[in-house]
């Protein structure tokens, strides 16, 4: 009988485990499992976490600080581990992220990241892209420094870049309802192909590639010369490119595959509740309607 394949260890689109809980999760890797619980149906799973059973951790974050200065990417590789890392780079807005570090903290530690574990085994999320309302004016958003963080991206060999539109769920829409001044705006298809578009140019020019998470609709209506495409953050064709060995390539059928999401079967170990997110970003799916 065939072997099972080793998995992939999503870690985490529910918090952000290299800001937070790194404690954590190396104390789990000293175990050998993790408990996993399911958010749905409240299901607990036990997942083994040894190497011989684990291909690659994907890390998922706004802050690699902690990660970095405790060398835990390198501890993990030690121990076997193949590492690959989506981080989420926005513009600098204290209103949007008001407890991120500062964008050139975050750019340094981008560039640590590409130096001393590959460029190539890194996804740069701008992500998501926001419109809003304020007191002083009708149509502000989050792209100011997109420009800067693509020139700095390409200088540490970044090569793929994925980004969305901010999705306006109620929970979002409750947390902002009782904030002055302030509303959230969801802009017409053409304004964002305008925009997805313009991204591309910019990009185009640093070699970067341009895809998308969870567009679908949007990718369907770009015109035929564009080359966005839809993206898969959890990309085991490319880990298998990277670090040799066998993945499976279906589809993760957990996630918005009807909205264009292509992130392939993983595990995801993060926890909306035991693990919470203290970024405390306005737009965040995550958070809890109060702050």
């Amino acid at each position: 009988m065939t072997p099972p394949g080793k998995i992939v260890i999503s870690a985490s689109r529910r918090t952000d485990i290299p800001a937070f809980y790194m404690v954590w999760f190396m104390e789990q890797i000293k175990k050998g499992f993790f408990k996993t619980r399911n958010p749905f149906n409240q299901k607990v799973s036990i997942i083994n976490n040894t190497p011989d059973k684990v291909h690659t951790i994907v890390f998922w974050s706004k802050n690699f600080e902690v990660f970095i200065k405790r060398e835990y990417g390198q501890k993990l590789q030690h121990k076997g581990y193949n590492l690959f890392f989506n981080f989420t780079i926005n513009s600098e807005s204290k209103l949007l992220e008001p407890n991120v570090p500062p964008l050139n903290q975050r750019l340094k530690q981008l560039d640590y990241l590409s130096s001393n574990f590959g460029p190539e085994s890194i996804n740069l999320r701008f992500d998501p892209v926001c419109f809003f309302k304020t007191d002083e004016s009708d149509m502000n958003n989050n792209l100011h420094d997109f420009k800067y963080i693509v020139s700095q991206a390409s200088q540490y060999g970044i090569k793929r870049c994925i980004t969305s539109f901010m999705d306006h769920y109620k929970k979002i829409k409750k947390r902002t309802s009782i904030m002055e001044n302030f509303s959230f705006i969801d802009p017409p298809m053409e304004k964002k192909i305008n925009i997805l578009l313009e991204m591309e140019k910019i990009l185009n020019k640093k070699k970067i590639q341009i895809l998308t998470c969870c567009e679908k609709e949007l990718v369907n209506a770009l015109p035929p010369d564009s080359g966005i495409t839809n993206s898969s953050c959890i990309p085991n064709n490319l880990l298998m490119d990277l670090f040799g060995g066998k993945l499976s390539l279906k589809k993760d059928t957990g996630q918005r595959v009807k909205s264009g999401c292509g992130c392939k079967i993983s595990i995801d170990i993060g926890s909306y509740h035991l693990h919470p997110c203290y970024h405390n970003c306005l737009f965040c799916y995550a958070n809890p309607v109060s702050k």
